[in-house]
Formats: structure tokens, sequence, C-alpha cells
């Protein structure tokens, strides 16, 4: 959906009494979980928690996958999600039949990316963690994706992710702004990472916004890029190279596509943009939509791109895709100032040293 921003940005400034209401109300939700009245489980194994402050768009499911990359070899992982804006509800352990429709599309994409590792959705995390350790009794170690809001379980370890480009220090409530819980939760962060930052961030650049975060003394602060693989065709899976010489359909259903435009930008010699809501649905009409604005681009070299998020949403059509230019971007972070291997230590021993009650 194309929004006309300055209209859209009216509005959600309309919106700022709304805002205020939402702050109340989660500002007495953590002070009721902060003094006990609203109780937190807690489990016999390590649990680490993958969220943010503001909503959508900060880097969630790069960092989920890298953990599991780093981890699955010395530990029996699980990753735990809500599946969010998938057509059931309840407890699921993904499968070989399992859809995006199914489970969501963020565990669709981990499940076909770590087939060997349990990837499991559910809204009430604290129903659904005994429920996969019924599941898959050997799991030593389960990542929550998007749960730091989810006090109901009181994770281990939290790692809470702030887009460089707009710092949760900067944004204001939901729905003038886009923090969907309040800035002093960030006390609650064991790591804090500043994603999506320029890959060539200065030390000086880099010690502003610690500043500007002003953390903890007990907190660590990591910085991260996003690092774009090679395109490969969402059926066939054959590589092709984006140039300047080749012009971009660009289809996403993301919170946030800035950095892949910007990608374009550099690499491409034009692209177009067709831009859905965040976790949109495709449907058949959309394919022909897509098809038409790709055949009205008059160039011979030409692609459609989307993101691997997206392309779990589109291979449904597998049969009308396999005849269409249609390749997805694969995505994944990058530690800045070679602080990967202190990261990794960290929460190395963090489950190492974990001690059952």
């Amino acid at each position: 959906m194309n929004f006309n921003f300055p209209l859209f940005r009216t509005i959600r400034i309309l919106l700022f009494p709304l805002s205020l209401v939402y702050f109340v109300i989660i500002y007495i939700r953590n002070r009721l979980y902060d003094k006990g009245i609203f109780k937190s489980a807690t489990f016999n194994l390590p649990l680490v928690c993958i969220g943010n402050i503001a909503a959508g768009g900060t880097g969630k499911s790069p960092m989920t996958e890298y953990l599991v990359r780093e981890l699955k070899s010395h530990f029996q992982i699980a990753t735990l999600s809500r599946g969010y804006k998938r057509k059931t509800s309840g407890y699921a352990l993904a499968n070989e039949n399992s859809t995006a429709l199914e489970i969501g599309d963020e565990p669709m994409q981990f499940h076909l990316k770590f087939p060997d590792t349990a990837i499991a959705v559910g809204e009430a995390r604290i129903e659904a963690i005994p429920q996969l350790l019924h599941d898959k009794p050997g799991t030593q170690v389960i990542i929550l994706d998007d749960a730091f809001q989810h006090r109901a379980v009181k994770a281990g370890m939290n790692i809470v992710l702030t887009d460089c480009n707009n710092l949760y220090t900067r944004d204001w409530y939901l729905p003038t702004g886009d923090l969907r819980d309040e800035k002093a939760s960030i006390k609650r962060a064991d790591i804090i990472v500043v994603t999506k930052c320029n890959p060539g961030l200065s030390p000086e650049e880099k010690n502003a916004v610690l500043q500007e975060i002003d953390p903890l003394p007990e907190q660590t602060v990591f910085f991260t890029a996003i690092r774009y693989g090679q395109p490969y065709h969402i059926i066939s899976k054959k590589n092709v190279q984006v140039t300047n010489a080749v012009e971009v359909l660009l289809v996403t259903g993301i919170a946030n596509p800035r950095p892949l435009k910007s990608l374009l930008q550099e690499k491409s010699k034009t692209y177009y943009e067709m831009a859905y809501n965040d976790h949109h649905i495709f449907t058949i009409d959309d394919l022909k939509d897509m098809q038409k604005r790709f055949n009205s681009i008059q160039a011979n070299n030409k692609i459609i791109l989307t993101t691997e998020k997206d392309a779990v949403r589109l291979v449904k059509f597998e049969h009308e895709l396999a005849a269409m230019p249609v390749y997805v971007v694969p995505i994944e972070l990058e530690f800045l100032f070679n602080d990967a291997h202190r990261f990794n230590g960290l929460i190395g021993t963090f489950i190492k040293e974990f001690k059952k009650m």
C-alpha cells in the first residue's frame, strides 16, 4: 500500500492523544509486572529473547537466523514465534507440510532455512513452551522471537534491537510514533543491538549513538549492518547478478524496505516499486498485477526482486512463478568493529553457565 506520506504523518500527529492513552496503558502494565502483581514464569532451560521497543522493521528475523546458525552445531535449539498474520491459532510445530499461512511467514522462513531445527509458533508463550518441550524433549535452548513485551515469560537473556536510522530514543508511542513499549523498558535488556547501520560507521558515530542510548553499566551494545547475498530464482534457485544494466521491479510486503531500496539505488540501473503492507498475504490478482507492471517496463534486461520473507508468501504460486523472472535477495546481519566473537561469547557463556532451579 502506498501512502500519501505527508498526509499520513499529519494523521499520525493528530492521533497524539491516543498515544498518551497507549503510553499510560503500557506504563501501568509494566509496573504491575515490576511489582510482581502480574507474575512472570521461568523455565529450567536457557531462554534467549529477541525483541525491540519499536514496532517492526528492526531486524529480528536476521538476528534469529544468526543465532540459529551459531548455536545449532553446539546445542539442540528451538525457536518459538507468535506466528504473526497466520490463518491459524494456538501452538503448532513446523513440519514438512507446513505453509506460511499456517505458521506465519517468518517462522516458515526459519523452517525452510533450518529444516533440522525445531520451529514452533504460539501466541501464549507460557503455554507453548511446555508443549514444545514435550514435542522436542531434548531441547537445550529456546530462542524467543519477538517476545520482549511478552512478560508472562521471563527470559534469561534479553537482546533488544533498535534501528540506527530511527533509534528508540528519538521515537514516540503508537499511533503517533512507532514505539510499542515504554523507553524505560530498555533497562531490562542484557544486550542492545543497533541494527541497519552504515557498514562504514565511524568510531565517532558509534560513540555518539552510545551517548544517546546511555546504556547501563551491565549492558553491552553492539552495532550491525545488513549484508545482502546474491539473488536466486524463487523456484529454480538459479542465481542472477544485479548490475547497472538491469532494471528491477521491487515487490515487498515488509515493514521497512528502505535498506533494500538503498541497495538498488546503488546497484541497479533503475528500479520500480510495488509496496504492500507488512506480512501481506499475496493473491493471484496481486501476481497478475506484478506481471502487468513488469511487462510495462520498457527494458530488455529486467527482473522482479523480492525479499525472503515475501518469497515464502509467494511460493504457493509455484506454477506461475516458474516462468517469471522473480528473484529473492537473501539477507544476513554483519557485526561491525569485529564484535561478532564477543557477541557469540556472551551468548555461549549465558547458555553454558545457566543454572537450573
